[in-house]
């Protein structure tokens, strides 16, 4: 997912021996670009983390100030800059089939009536919000094709958003470092992959893989160009960088777009809140299954 990482990995050094000046004020601009973009807050206490990711851009334009750089990124010319601003100030972290309870549940319970009722015609759709460089839609469209090897052949597909273009790109290219497949069973890695290019350090997504999961920018406190209804909505370790406001609204707007009995997962630092809560049963760990108010 794309998302501030909870955790500073390192402090930059003290404002005195800065390379560049940052201001509070360059902070409070940033931060306040930050959240209108994106809908992440960053508290006082991220502002390390924020001068240390933000220091290559100030390089690379060949700027002297972080006053420069927020006059750069909030002028209608620097539009695609405050875009590298959003991919550098969020980050990445993700794996193949990360939390497998969820797989599991998905495998053993959810997607076999489902992929039954799509050998009869039936629509199976499924989201994965945030999701990053692909290993989180990739992994529900190895566990649907380990069930239906012919699922492409159906009305069965995948839909994977981000914020950031840049993910989104590396998960239309499929091309994974040989690491990232280490934790991944052997009969998938043989399956699901090949060597890119004749690489023996990186693999590409088979070709069912790749029609079976669409990838599209979509920012989650904007406007949402899907239509649903979805059977299951994956978005872990998201919404918990948003106030809890945001959060309430999301919940809301994932829980009209569920059909009654679809299921939501969430990340394990998440809970379900505001007026949709009554609406989902728990099902599991950081699992619920949609009880009313979807669309059929």
């Amino acid at each position: 997912m794309s998302a501030l990482p909870q955790a500073t990995p390192r402090s930059a050094a003290p404002s005195g021996d800065r390379e560049f000046i940052f201001r509070n004020e360059d902070f409070r601009q940033i931060a306040a670009m930050l959240h209108a973009d994106s809908g992440i807050f960053l508290s006082e206490q991220k502002e390390s983390l924020v001068y240390s990711r933000l220091v290559k851009r100030l390089r690379a334009l060949g700027l002297s100030s972080f006053k420069d750089y927020c006059a750069l990124v909030a002028d209608h010319s620097g539009v695609q800059e405050r875009q590298n601003m959003l991919a550098a100030l969020t980050t990445n972290v993700t794996r193949f089939f990360r939390e497998p309870h969820h797989f599991e549940y998905l495998k053993e319970t959810v997607l076999p009536p489902l992929l039954q009722a799509a050998k009869r015609g039936g629509r199976v759709r499924i989201w994965s919000a945030g999701c990053s460089k692909g290993q989180e839609p990739y992994s529900i469209a190895m566990t649907i094709l380990s069930l239906m090897p012919d699922a492409v052949n159906y009305d069965v597909r995948v839909l994977a958003t981000d914020i950031d273009p840049n993910v989104l790109q590396e998960g239309r290219d499929g091309v994974y470092d040989k690491s990232e497949l280490e934790d991944m069973p052997k009969p998938e890695r043989s399956r699901f992959f090949s060597p890119a290019n004749g690489s023996a350090s990186s693999f590409t997504v088979s070709d069912d893989m790749r029609r079976l999961v669409s990838f599209k920018e979509l920012n989650l406190v904007g406007q949402w160009p899907v239509k649903g209804p979805f059977n299951v909505i994956f978005c872990r370790n998201v919404v918990i960088y948003f106030n809890e406001d945001t959060q309430s609204k999301i919940w809301e707007r994932f829980s009209s777009l569920l059909v009654p009995q679809g299921l939501l997962c969430i990340g394990h630092s998440e809970r379900l809140s505001g007026p949709a809560l009554p609406r989902f049963k728990p099902t599991g760990t950081t699992m619920y299954v949609h009880g009313r108010g979807g669309t059929a």
